[in-house]
């Protein structure tokens, strides 16, 4: 696959098996899919990229902007001061079906800000940006004169030619050389892929046959798609489908709903254990106003 414009890879078409009948209920039954041709993003938007954008544009980021009241009628929030959710590793094991356990929400936190208004990019310029919401990826994506790739896109391109694999690059589990996945005992102990517990710099892993960088792990990648339930009954014996990404919080189930789209690629928080997303087939709900510290995008043309 030849590189285009810059950090653009020409993608051929063709046709692919889309899907899993192996792991998670939501990604079967498998089905036979043409792509066109088309172009991706060699690497998930940085930090520097978003920042270019925001600039030149005057973008304010759906973690930035003020809570609306109605929508937290409940009292949910103990602040309806601008945030986002961020991730907090626990102490000790804890309850895996209870995601709040890790999750909590931070006012101040935005893509700036990744882990609240202490924290900072500074010198993470390479770093993919996080806590960017489905119209922010969008927005940055029409600014750049591109756009959010499909998930049959995102799926073709993320097999890299590898047609049926388990993981994007062939039927080895993850050792943490691969990809900028969870290493240790989630959600508590983690050892890091190549040494990195968060995000890793774009280009830190290997490329898939495509050329393409952490098409698995690293971030979760926001797809144009929106989300729908077209899988097969879910046996009894089925992994469940669990939380949103297996590693935060839900998003309504069902389909045909345009606030929730489908997210890709799994993160640097998937683990084993209990989140084994980082596979080409695998896919998650998010609702498109959510923004977290594992989220990320990459753009199409």
């Amino acid at each position: 696959m030849k590189a285009v414009e810059p950090g653009l890879v020409e993608i051929e078409g063709g046709t692919f098996r889309m899907g899993s009948d192996d792991f998670y209920p939501e990604e079967g039954p498998v089905v036979e899919v043409h792509v066109d041709s088309f172009r991706l993003a060699r690497h998930a938007v940085t930090n520097e990229q978003f920042a270019a954008f925001v600039a030149d544009a005057g973008y304010i980021t759906t973690a930035e902007r003020p809570l609306d009241p109605a929508s937290f009628p409940d009292g949910t929030l103990e602040s309806l001061e601008p945030g986002s959710l961020v991730f907090t590793p626990t102490t000790a094991p804890v309850d895996l079906r209870d995601w709040r356990q890790w999750w909590r929400w931070v006012p101040g936190a935005s893509w700036r800000h990744p882990f609240g208004p202490d924290s900072s990019i500074e010198g993470r310029d390479g770093h993919p940006v996080v806590q960017v919401s489905f119209e922010d990826a969008n927005a940055y994506a029409e600014w750049a004169g591109l756009r959010l790739p499909t998930e049959a896109e995102w799926e073709y391109a993320a097999r890299g030619g590898l047609d049926g694999a388990t993981y994007v690059w062939g039927e080895e589990p993850n050792d943490g050389t691969r990809a900028n996945t969870w290493q240790g005992r989630f959600p508590y102990l983690n050892e890091g892929a190549q040494g990195w517990v968060g995000t890793a710099p774009t280009g830190s892993f290997p490329p898939n046959g495509f050329g393409l960088h952490e098409m698995t792990g690293n971030t979760w990648e926001w797809t144009s798609d929106v989300w729908t339930d077209r899988h097969q009954p879910r046996p009894a014996t089925a992994l469940p489908l669990a939380s949103s990404c297996g590693c935060g919080p839900a998003a309504p189930e069902g389909g045909g709903d345009a606030s929730v789209r489908v997210l890709k690629g799994g993160s640097h928080l998937c683990s084993p254990e209990y989140c084994l997303r980082y596979r080409p087939a695998a896919r998650s709900p998010q609702s498109t106003d959510s923004a977290t510290t594992h989220i990320g995008f990459r753009c199409a043309g």
